[in-house]
């Protein structure tokens, strides 16, 4: 079971954010921006350590108001030899809501803008990690929010400067503890540096027995002293962006293509069909939400983190994907599910602005027609159209990508150059550092993948006129699901079966409507004016996607997104690239062990 989140509450002492819960104040009360400058980046020699690279990585082990960060982030934007990427990790048990922060934030005039920005994206207060991209990318913040003592141990990162804040070790021992001092030493990059304005015996002895030289210097303000220290270690040149092949171009490949080229990557997109979106990502419209479950399984928290990504990236791109979050009902199949639905969202303790449980009446109006039962109903849910989504990424690549439709892979080989793509005849498609296979159905009996239980699965989805379902307002599931009207079109469906006809079946829109109607009685839809679509999904036995490297060198997988590729596929690319860049990875191990490719 997770831990639910308890936000932090707002309390002032003198003028300076005060929590009650630990009886300490937030920051200095000695000018708090000077104190972030002089204590934590001059303390990790920044900038200087961060000009001229292509990534640098921060790891700070209480985020609190967010004044280091976004002092940092302003140090970063004023300096012309910063690094291309900024990471900025943040550990975080007791987040502010977004309202108290505002109130905070609002005291540093000079970091208004990006403390608007930072808003925008502002997390719910939900376990786990949360990446935000900011900065048109350049910088990104992953907050851990959860207990550090169990999230850091999740975190796969080489970290290069260390912000190690918190409460007073006398306040919350737990931030100045052997275990957490553990974690860092695992997480340092060759010459990492530490910073602190503790300087008491105990942490200076911590953090010496994990290697660090640590030596006092002058401090700021009513701190006299604070301490800076070191990793002994020699460093190594960070791995420039090469050129990688992805083979599909459906909402993972394209997702994974968008990742790459923001971080530099030239990339060569191949499409056996004439244009991109044209198999299962051809759909009209899909869903886009997250699961609930008791224990809150790695099912559960993988979808959870993948649909707030989506939720927050893609506002972000030029042109926006088109997603309505018009909210999604979950409805109960009978007395003994709708028990066992409110138990979960008492158990969980998540916000009502992320689930909550309502009842048949309050469904009812939620989605502007008679519903047969109440549900979990997911406020910022909705659907999107999965063709948007790829044009979206596929935008966002600019002039690193070469897109190549009607061109159909045969074979991969790999030589002492790199990986080289052929064709039927054996002709070169293209050459490249690395591969990644994206194609979803169309990859399954692939020789590199033959060792993969990948199961080529048929949905079929009805496709009914807007009259039909006049009114419906959100969407809704149950058996089945059903879409308000998008382009005068509703979609619902849709089958799961092992058929590999590509005829839309009159049986299949019959089951899709019953089930319509058992969601919706009275729906009084016909078969009169239907029509349908038929796609094909790759899914593996545990019905989880398979993301990262395979056994040969330089070559990785995106595959298995099933009938979640709507909501998977944003995060997985991220998730890729981060892999391959050797970047801090957006997700825990436990996640990430659960979705590797190199499971099977």
């Amino acid at each position: 079971m997770p831990t639910p989140i308890t936000p932090a509450t707002l309390h002032w002492q003198d003028k300076t954010p005060w929590s009650d819960r630990y009886g300490d104040i937030y920051h200095s009360q000695d000018d708090g921006p000077g104190h972030a400058q002089h204590v934590f980046i001059a303390g990790n020699g920044l900038p200087e350590r961060w000009q001229h690279r292509d990534r640098f990585a921060i790891l700070e082990t209480g985020f609190g108001t967010g004044l280091n960060f976004l002092a940092t982030w302003a140090a970063w934007q004023k300096d012309p030899h910063a690094c291309q990427r900024l990471h900025y990790l943040a550990a975080e048990r007791h987040p502010f809501s977004l309202k108290d922060l505002a109130i905070i934030h609002a005291r540093w005039p000079q970091f208004a803008a990006l403390a608007a920005e930072l808003h925008t994206q502002w997390p719910l207060p939900l376990p786990g990690f949360h990446r935000l991209s900011l900065d048109g990318g350049r910088v990104i913040l992953t907050l851990l929010l959860g207990d550090a003592l169990h999230t850091l141990p999740q975190l796969t990162a080489s970290i290069d400067a260390f912000y190690l804040d918190g409460f007073a070790p006398d306040k919350n021992p737990d931030l100045w503890s052997e275990p957490l001092f553990t974690q860092l030493a695992r997480l340092a990059a060759p010459t990492a540096t530490l910073a602190t304005g503790c300087v008491t015996d105990p942490v200076r002895r911590g953090l010496q027995t994990i290697g660090l030289k640590v030596e006092k210097v002058p401090g700021f303000g009513r701190k006299h002293e604070i301490l800076r220290g070191g990793f002994p270690g020699q460093s190594h040149p960070q791995t420039a962006p090469g050129h990688a092949l992805i083979v599909g171009a459906g909402v993972a490949g394209c997702a994974a293509a968008a990742s790459l080229c923001q971080r530099g990557w030239q990339v060569t997109l191949l499409e056996q069909r004439a244009a991109p979106a044209q198999a299962a990502s051809g759909n009209h419209a899909g869903i886009v939400r997250p699961v609930l479950s008791r224990d809150d399984n790695l099912a559960s928290r993988f979808t959870r983190a993948a649909f707030l990504h989506a939720a927050r990236a893609w506002p972000l791109m030029h042109p926006a994907p088109r997603f309505d979050a018009c909210g999604v009902l979950h409805l109960a199949k009978d007395e003994t599910d709708a028990a066992h639905q409110q138990t979960v969202i008492d158990a969980l303790g998540f916000p009502a602005g992320f689930a909550r449980w309502v009842g048949i009446a309050e469904a009812s109006h939620i989605a502007g027609r008679p519903l047969a039962a109440g549900g979990w109903y997911f406020p910022g849910a909705g659907w999107a159209q999965p063709a948007s989504l790829c044009h979206a990424n596929l935008a966002a690549c600019g002039a690193r990508l070469a897109l190549r439709c009607t061109t159909r892979l045969e074979q991969l080989q790999r030589h002492s150059d790199g990986w080289h793509a052929l064709d039927a005849s054996g002709h070169s498609l293209a050459q490249a550092d690395i591969v990644i296979l994206t194609g979803g159905a169309d990859m399954i009996g692939m020789s590199s993948l033959a060792h993969l239980p990948l199961r080529r699965l048929r949905g079929q989805v009805s496709l009914l006129p807007e009259a039909s379902l006049a009114g419906l307002r959100c969407v809704v599931c149950r058996d089945g699901y059903v879409i308000p009207p998008v382009d005068g079109i509703v979609c619902t469906g849709a089958s799961y079966d092992s058929e590999t006809d590509t005829t839309p079946s009159l049986v299949i829109h019959q089951n899709n409507l019953q089930k319509l109607e058992d969601a919706l009685p009275g729906s009084h839809t016909n078969l009169d004016h239907i029509a349908g679509r038929i796609g094909f999904r790759a899914v593996a036995p545990d019905r989880m996607p398979l993301i990262g490297p395979l056994a040969e060198p330089g070559l990785y997988a995106l595959l298995g997104l099933a009938s979640r590729g709507l909501v998977w596929s944003q995060l997985a690319g991220e998730l890729l690239a981060s892999q391959i860049c050797a970047e801090p990875l957006p997700l825990e191990h436990a996640l990430l062990r659960r979705v590797a490719a190199a499971r099977y």
